[in-house]
């Protein structure tokens, strides 16, 4: 199953864009073994300024029928690195092709996004800036590999 970290916007230079970068790159050399043959980050300008309407739609536009989709929302609901790797591994194992973790803009998702998403998650009920969704974001699916892989990186009590 390909997996796409798919974000609103776009990063200068610098050490956020920097740390997911790196954490993207080892969940796809990690991902070849899983059977996550690709793992790749994917950034969604928008033309002018878009509403989250039009942004939504320009998502949805841009992803292959089919995609699961992981909507990141502050709305979504609150699960463990552990519970996040076997969504995963449940969804790699009953064939699908490519799942897409998406990160909304600063307004966010329309409710269409949502709808008939396969996952809302949230980092919690705190409000996080962009730039730390993103690292975080590519972070977890790195960990959620390695749990997979049965990796040391990931330890529980």
């Amino acid at each position: 199953m390909r997996l796409t970290l798919g974000v609103v916007g776009r990063l200068r230079s610098g050490p956020e864009k920097n740390l997911a970068s790196d954490y993207i790159t080892r969940a796809a050399t990690l991902g070849r073994g899983l059977g996550f043959p690709k793992v790749e980050l994917s950034e969604f300008q928008p033309k002018g300024k878009a509403d989250k309407s039009a942004m939504t739609a320009h998502v949805l536009g841009a992803l292959a029928p089919g995609t699961i989709r992981i909507v990141l929302d502050e709305r979504g609901k609150d699960i463990s690195s552990a519970e996040f790797a076997q969504l995963l591994a449940r969804w790699r194992d009953e064939g699908a092709s490519h799942g897409a973790l998406l990160i909304g803009g600063a307004d966010g998702w329309s409710d269409k996004m949502r709808d008939g998403a396969a996952a809302v998650l949230r980092f919690g009920a705190w409000t996080w800036p962009h730039r730390l969704v993103r690292v975080m974001a590519a972070e977890q699916i790195y960990r959620a590999l390695s749990i997979l892989a049965q990796s040391p990186y990931h330890r529980e009590d």
